[in-house]
């Protein structure tokens, strides 16, 4: 597969990417004493509570926090500094968001049936081990699905707790509520087209079928991964008009890109750094813009590999190789890195006319880097 492409002009010394992603100690010690404080209320309990939040720090202390990171600097890209009083608020919201995105990893793996998450198993199956390794009655994998989903539901009901936490002018949280509060219902429906595509995409075809994909995408990822966190820490700073619609523009192009290169890792990634096992995204049968773009330009018998294999909870590696030769020979691979070249360039040419404040410009393109360059 052709290597990811630079986001920008230059590449980035690691001084310089460190200071962009510097975000991330301070989340760290936000959520850990965030989590403090919920295993004190789940302590009142007893300790059979325990496993519920031990399955949310484990989750947890993985992933990336580039979430906070695009709000962050959104914050910063629209106050130009950020004063003493205002460090921690920004931080605090911020780090709600890693809370939102752990509950909806959570259901998600419950949805896809998925083994694995961050190279470790996922939750529902972590719960259900405990089940059987104790021998309790009943279904283990039934048990192990209700605790994923209380786990989900902790972490959703969480999020909001530490976002009204945040240490920030009463006005600025009510506007930034807002997008906050779209941000996780546009998620949600966001999964909800996925399953609907997944369920519908047979009898749909592929005529339209890349646009119906790209749509997922951008509600499902784009929205919550990248533009409303940048717009909530902008909403925050109390950014005007024009700079939100600049900072939409860049991160709805910079979000799509950052989904897709996921698409990518899912099916030609390196299991030891994605942390998931090879081609997990083809036994779950995901209608990604890549098999959309694949299914396209497919020949009859290129069609029936995928209508064979796509999907197959079974699929060996005879039968994932088949499918990438599939996604190459059909120009689907090359097709999603044109994409991500494409929308790269719209995020970084918004990003160089936007008027932000400094140092945001700089840290939002070594985010551009870290979004899209990824190997896991």
């Amino acid at each position: 597969m052709p290597p990811p492409p630079t986001a920008s002009p230059t590449v980035p010394d690691p001084a310089r990417r460190a200071a962009a992603l510097g975000v991330r100690e301070h989340v760290e010690r936000v959520l850990t004493g965030f989590l403090d404080d919920q295993r004190h209320v789940l302590g009142e309990l007893g300790e059979d509570c325990e496993p519920l939040l031990e399955a949310v720090s484990t989750l947890l202390a993985g992933g990336k926090r580039l979430r906070p990171a695009f709000c962050y600097w959104g914050f910063r890209g629209a106050d130009g500094g950020v004063p003493d009083a205002a460090e921690e608020g920004i931080v605090t919201a911020a780090a709600a968001l890693e809370l939102f995105q752990a509950a909806a990893l959570l259901h998600d793996d419950v949805m896809d049936d998925s083994d694995t998450r961050r190279g470790k198993p996922a939750a529902h199956r972590w719960f259900a081990g405990l089940h059987a390794d104790a021998g309790w009655s009943g279904s283990a994998e039934r048990f192990g699905l209700s605790g994923a989903v209380l786990a989900g539901d902790l972490c959703l009901a969480w999020s909001d707790e530490l976002y009204q936490r945040a240490p920030l002018e009463d006005d600025a949280l009510r506007r930034g509520r807002r997008v906050f509060e779209t941000m996780r219902t546009q998620l949600m429906g966001g999964q909800y087209l996925d399953m609907l595509e997944q369920a519908s995409s047979a009898r749909l075809g592929p005529a339209g079928a890349v646009d119906r994909a790209r749509r997922v995408v951008r509600f499902k990822s784009a929205k919550y991964s990248v533009e409303h966190p940048l717009l909530l820490g902008a909403t925050l700073a109390g950014a005007p008009q024009p700079l939100l619609a600049d900072l939409s523009r860049f991160g709805l192009a910079l979000g799509e890109a950052f989904q897709l290169r996921d698409d990518v890792l899912g099916v030609f990634g390196d299991p030891g750094e994605t942390g998931k096992p090879a081609g997990d995204d083809l036994r779950e049968g995901k209608r990604t813009v890549l098999v959309a773009l694949a299914v396209q330009a497919a020949s009859p018998e290129q069609a029936a590999v995928v209508a064979q294999h796509l999907g197959d909870p079974a699929l060996d590696e005879d039968g994932v190789a088949a499918l990438r030769r599939v996604l190459v020979d059909t120009g689907a691979l090359d097709g999603v890195e044109r994409i991500i070249d494409e929308q790269v360039d719209v995020a970084c040419s918004t990003l160089d006319a936007a008027p932000l404040a400094e140092p945001a410009r700089a840290a939002l393109h070594e985010l551009v880097v870290a979004a899209t360059s990824r190997r896991s």
